[in-house]
């Protein structure tokens, strides 16, 4: 498929080691929550023959692209127009109580960000768009167009760690009042300037990218689904089911973590002298802590220098099940 080679998904081999067990019996599903391009559902129907995929995405764009990358298993797959916290209705609606593997491959795609007319790259000038289901929600131009100063510092300063997210929201308020900020070009130039000199490429990278990232995040409100998503996912794993998690900010990871860790203590009263069979963990943790993408990786791939891989096996009955 064209483009392709340009598409590499992140930490895949690790993946499929991880979900493999999960797989290897007749009538599995996996259930690839953030689709995209397909990367990791292609390789996860080709290493599981019997395997069927629920796919969803935000992005009709990405539905699409992956319809057609996945052709060959079109009697093995159903893809679904969905936001990832909506895991339950769509489970409800194709009426599977439970599924053996979950993928969460966070954050904007590499294909998002090789469309120029997305609005999501700063090196590229576009509308400033940025959200990934373009049939609904307000754009990041909106955005900026309706947030007090005060809530843009707050959005720039927590979703990008910006430490010039003052400098950078009152810049933004400032040149609104005479020229609406509607282009990717134009903001790229705002933030370099609000920026001071000797620190716009501290750290490396383009003095945009943590503003950008943090507009994305508002605009597609990526931590309060990511917040009611990994709760609802883990309800509908079944008994020696097995979820992967890739994220890329720390605040993911963060949501991601606590998610885990809520099933995967013993909740027994520490004054109680035996473990209560109702307080046992529901689920194992795969890795210690978090995994980090290697050196091989990172240069084959560098979407891969930021990621974050947590993953967990049920090993009790879900209470919601």
């Amino acid at each position: 498929m064209p483009g392709e080679q340009q598409h590499v998904p992140v930490l895949l081999e690790r993946t499929l080691r991880l979900l493999g067990p999960a797989l290897d019996h007749p009538g599995a599903i996996y259930l690839d929550a953030t689709l995209g391009h397909g990367g990791h559902a292609v390789a996860v129907l080709r290493a599981h023959p019997e395997a069927h995929l629920i796919g969803l995405d935000r992005d009709e764009s990405a539905l699409e692209l992956s319809r057609e990358r996945l052709a060959e298993y079109a009697d093995r797959i159903t893809l679904v127009h969905a936001t990832y916290d909506e895991v339950d209705d769509v489970l409800d609606d194709l009426k599977i109580p439970a599924v053996q593997a979950i993928l969460y491959d966070l954050g904007v795609s590499s294909m998002q960000l090789d469309q120029p007319e997305r609005g999501f790259a700063y090196m590229r000038d576009a509308d400033l768009d940025m959200r990934m289901d373009r049939s609904t929600g307000p754009t990041a131009a909106d955005v900026l167009a309706g947030y007090s100063e005060k809530a843009l510092r707050q959005v720039i300063s927590r979703y990008g760690e910006e430490r010039f997210a003052g400098r950078i929201a009152a810049a933004i308020v400032a040149s609104r009042m005479s020229t609406p900020i509607t282009t990717t070009g134009q903001l790229a130039e705002l933030i370099a300037g609000a920026i001071p000199a000797a620190a716009r490429h501290q750290g490396g990278g383009h003095p945009a990218k943590r503003t950008f990232q943090a507009l994305r995040i508002e605009v597609n409100a990526e931590l309060e689904i990511l917040q009611r998503a990994i709760p609802a996912a883990l309800s509908r794993l079944a008994v020696g089911g097995r979820m992967v998690v890739l994220s890329y900010h720390s605040l993911e990871d963060r949501i991601v973590k606590r998610a885990f860790a809520e099933q995967t203590q013993d909740k027994t009263p520490l004054d109680l002298p035996v473990p209560l069979p109702e307080a046992q963990p529901q689920l194992r943790l795969l890795v210690r802590g978090s995994e980090q993408a290697n050196a091989e990786e990172i240069e084959a791939n560098s979407r891969s220098a930021s990621v974050r891989l947590r993953a967990v096996e049920r090993i009790g009955e879900s209470e919601a099940a």
